[in-house]
């Protein structure tokens, strides 16, 4: 069988473009599967928030993120990419980062030209390391990887403090480096993803920032809209983790208000998923045919 880097790279080089659901646990990753998506997006934002509590700004380290793409690889078959921020240091720790990253399981990892510690991509206050420091960190992890085919990412966040000219600049020299694709983040317009997708040599991911309304950001367009411009990939990295702050929020709600503080017992099944089928969303069935064939059942 193929190298997971070599089966996402196949889905990356196919005419339509592939279309990569944000996924942080075990919840999202199973579900994006049971969906039928072929790959996820590890969101460092969401692996952040959910594991640490802290928002996207540069508290969580190396091994907090590979560990979390470890547990998200083992419990499926998506083919993963991971978010390995700035590399935690230099060309150097890059290097040791992608090594960690590959062994973890994934089928590719991304790092980006921010500098530490970082900020989401769609925060204010980003600011960028100088291009060249940044072609080292893509040298030192193309060097890293062992299978040839795991893929190498390269992100820049100039768009929004320097320019979309400096953003195509810089994603050419890293290219050249050798990263096999390319990300933009923040482009604010459908314009810039046109001049950024024409403007690169190797395929250009972008980001629909699903559960960020009110805030200036890229604007939201269709997956097919996006391939017509050149787009090779989309990610979604906040749908599934707004969705599910948005379920709990209403779901405690109703509990504080109905079952605490009004002393009625309420069944409200829209808001939660029965017990069957989150055991049966989670392996319950693989589990209990484990169970069967080593107890001779």
């Amino acid at each position: 069988m193929a190298s997971k880097g070599r089966q996402l790279r196949q889905l990356i080089n196919a005419p339509e473009i592939l279309v990569t659901p944000g996924v942080y646990d075990g919840y999202s990753t199973r579900l994006v599967e049971k969906a039928g998506f072929k790959s996820g997006s590890i969101t460092g934002a969401g692996t952040s928030e959910s594991r640490l509590g802290w928002a996207d700004r540069g508290v969580m380290g190396l091994d907090e993120n590979v560990a979390n793409a470890r547990r998200l690889a083992d419990c499926s078959s998506l083919l993963l990419r991971a978010d390995a921020d700035t590399g935690y240091g230099n060309a150097m720790s890059v290097y040791f980062a992608t090594r960690a990253f590959e062994k973890a399981g994934v089928a590719a990892v991304m790092f980006e030209d921010q500098v530490w510690p970082k900020r989401c991509g769609h925060m204010a206050g980003k600011s960028v390391i100088a291009a060249d420091e940044m072609v080292q960190k893509v040298k030192a992890a193309c060097d890293a990887r062992l299978d040839p085919d795991f893929i190498i990412i390269a992100r820049t966040d100039a768009a929004g403090p320097i320019g979309v000219d400096e953003a195509i600049r810089r994603l050419n020299l890293y290219a050249e480096a050798g990263a096999d694709c390319l990300y933009a983040d923040a482009l604010l317009s459908k314009t810039d993803i046109a001049k950024v997708a024409k403007g690169v040599p190797k395929p250009l991911i972008v980001n629909m920032g699903l559960g960020m309304r009110t805030r200036k950001t890229t604007p939201l367009m269709t997956p097919k809209e996006l391939e017509a411009l050149g787009v090779a990939v989309v990610s979604y990295p906040r749908l599934l983790t707004t969705a599910a702050v948005k379920g709990m929020m209403n779901a405690m709600t109703v509990f504080k208000n109905e079952v605490v503080d009004k002393h009625r017992l309420v069944e409200r099944d829209d808001l939660q998923v029965g017990f069957e089928e989150i055991n049966d969303l989670m392996g319950m069935k693989e589990l209990d045919e484990l169970e069967r064939r080593f107890n001779g059942g």
